[in-house]
């Protein structure tokens, strides 16, 4: 090989060398680094520019959780065993949600958990009764989120509303704001702080769905004095969460989480907290006197419907329809009927009778309250000053009644007649049936047909009606005939005594 050979193969050779070095340099992905040089992992600087916005909502939910997170407590419960009765329809899709029991089969005693909101610095716990409901003497046990543990004094509780007040011997503990949950209305952001499933502090994040929400699970033995206002959510809760924390944007709480929609005793979507204004004084009173303090109007009520404001000639459902007005109430010594129609509290209109019930109850015996009625289509004003509740008279559950359709005798009773204007028919009354239900004028309604008027509106086989409109009625052959003068699309009131003997309103409306 001449020397000329050799020299181009040496310098072939260094440019191939020369191109695979630069060549695996340039080449990204390839571990080509030395051990110990530092790796770069991941983009140099974030996809998007941090928005202002963002950054400013980001760090207030991030303040709100700092704050109020210390003012809610984990709260365990040991109770005696009991015995859990069957749960009615309602029970079956609104549930309590905090107690998590376990219950063993030897009918030990019963651990449950729940959660609170410290109200004082000196150890006053704000919860649910159902958390502390049926609680051993010592078997309340509270830890602070700083993991601090107490046993917990039950100072009392109120059954109507389900708030409850424990506390703890210490001082200087953090204070949770309380809002006004007046100003709450729907689309607000709130959070839901509180123990769920054990995970203690556990915050979650929502809008207030609906307002005003009754669900009827307070117990009260069929009385109608639960009161049930609640604030409708869809910020996670679970068993755990009752008596924690429902906060605004401002950090205040404005509601007590006390119970869930769902089917399956877990969270599906809504949940729903006692208004902080009716929790303020329910703990107040109990603080200060051991129990609850309210005034009373004496009335029973319900809602005012589209048919019930026609028949009653509003141009619009509003405001509370009075069904009856217990006799020697406030509402008896003040002028109020059986057929008003309650518009405003001090000048605060009211649409629900839950409504009426909060705001009332939110005064004390001997105060008064400026009602707005309306009656005979015109508008007036009854001072009322509110009396304590008499609990004198036997309440029944209505689980517990029986109803008894009254036989009738064809030797003593008048011919059926049918008015299948409503879908009812309807009998004279004889005298047995006079004395059974303690009346003298009036029409048994002997069937109602199905998916009729008559159905639609709660009559019911066995009910008496009395009168219908301002017009009292004596025969069948009468209420027939006053119903025959009704043109389609005119809306009645028929006054109604029921087999309990109680009388009730029911707005029809004529099919067109």
């Amino acid at each position: 090989m001449s020397f000329r050979s050799v020299i181009t193969a040496v310098l072939l050779i260094g440019l191939g060398i020369i191109f695979g070095v630069v060549l695996v340099s340039s080449f990204k992905g390839v571990g080509a680094s030395f051990a110990g040089e530092d790796v770069n992992l991941g983009a140099s600087s974030p996809p998007i520019k941090s928005n202002a916005t963002l950054l400013a909502l980001n760090e207030a939910f991030h303040n709100i959780s700092k704050e109020v997170t210390p003012t809610v407590v984990y709260i365990t419960v040991e109770s005696k065993p009991q015995t859990r009765s069957d749960e009615d329809e309602t029970q079956r899709f609104f549930h309590f949600f905090p107690d998590f029991r376990f219950e063993s089969p030897k009918r030990m005693p019963e651990m449950g958990a729940g959660s609170g909101v410290i109200i004082a610095s000196n150890g006053y716990i704000l919860t649910n009764n159902h958390v502390v409901d049926n609680a051993k003497s010592d078997g309340i046990k509270v830890r602070l989120s700083d993991t601090r543990e107490f046993r917990g004094k039950l100072i009392g509780k109120d059954n109507l509303t389900d708030l409850a007040v424990i506390k703890i011997e210490e001082n200087n503990l953090p204070v949770a704001s309380l809002g006004n949950s007046d100003e709450v209305d729907v689309g607000h952001i709130v959070f839901a702080i509180g123990n769920p499933l054990g995970l203690t502090s556990t915050v979650t994040q929502g809008i207030v769905s609906a307002l005003g929400r009754p669900l009827r699970i307070i117990e009260d033995n069929n009385s109608g004095y639960a009161i049930e206002n609640f604030i409708q959510t869809d910020a996670a809760v679970n068993p755990g969460n009752s008596g924690g924390a429902l906060v605004n944007i401002r950090g205040e709480v404005v509601g007590i989480n006390t119970a869930i929609a769902t089917t399956n005793a877990r969270y599906q979507g809504y949940s729903f907290a006692i208004p902080i204004n009716l929790a303020k004084k329910v703990a107040n009173d109990v603080i200060k006197y051991g129990t609850v303090r309210r005034g009373y109007i004496g009335v029973r009520i319900r809602s005012v419907d589209a048919t019930i404001a026609k028949a009653q000639g509003l141009d619009k459902a509003q405001g509370v329809f009075v069904e009856d007005v217990n006799a020697g109430s406030a509402g008896e010594d003040a002028g109020l009927e059986a057929g008003d129609i309650v518009l405003s509290v001090d000048g605060k209109e009211v649409n629900t009778a839950n409504q009426l019930q909060t705001l009332v109850a939110s005064h004390y015996p001997g105060e008064t309250v400026v009602l707005k009625v309306w009656r005979k289509k015109r508008s007036i004003e009854k001072k009322v000053t509110l009396k304590p509740r008499e609990d004198e008279e036997e309440i029944v559950p209505a689980r517990e009644r029986i109803r008894r359709t009254p036989e009738s005798n064809e030797n003593t009773a008048s011919k059926r007649i049918k008015v299948e204007e409503l879908g009812i028919a309807v009998r004279s009354l004889d005298p047995k049936i006079r004395q059974q239900y303690d009346i003298e004028k009036g029409v048994l309604v002997d069937d109602v047909e199905m998916l009729s008027t008559a159905q639609d509106r709660g009559l019911q086989k066995g009910d008496v009606i009395v009168a219908l409109g301002d017009k009292d009625v004596e025969t069948a052959e009468e209420f027939k005939s006053e119903v025959e003068k009704l043109k389609p699309g005119d809306a009645v009131m028929l006054r109604v005594k029921g087999q309990d003997k109680r009388t009730r309103f029911v707005a029809i409306e004529m099919p067109k």
